[in-house]
C-alpha cells in the first residue's frame, strides 16, 4: 500500500437550505454553494425563495473534470 499522497481539508457550513460555505484549501475567501435554475426546480425548490442562486456542487464538479 502506497503512502497518503495528500489530505484536503475542507470545512462546509450550512447556512439556510441549500446554501452551504466551503472553506477549501488554497483559496483565500470562501466558496459559496447552493442551487439554481432547473437543480432547484428538479429539488422542487421555488427559485424566488432561495434568495441568492449560487452554483451547485454539481457545476464545480463538472468544471473540475472538465479542466
Amino acid at each position: 500500500m502506497s503512502e497518503v499522497a495528500y489530505t484536503s481539508k475542507v470545512r462546509i457550513e450550512r447556512k439556510k437550505g441549500p446554501l452551504r460555505v466551503a472553506y477549501l484549501p488554497g483559496e483565500s475567501q470562501p466558496i459559496v454553494f447552493s442551487v439554481h435554475g432547473a437543480i432547484a426546480e428538479h429539488y422542487k425548490l421555488d427559485p424566488r425563495t432561495l434568495g441568492e442562486s449560487h452554483a451547485a456542487t454539481l457545476d464545480y464538479v463538472i468544471a473540475a473534470t472538465a479542466g
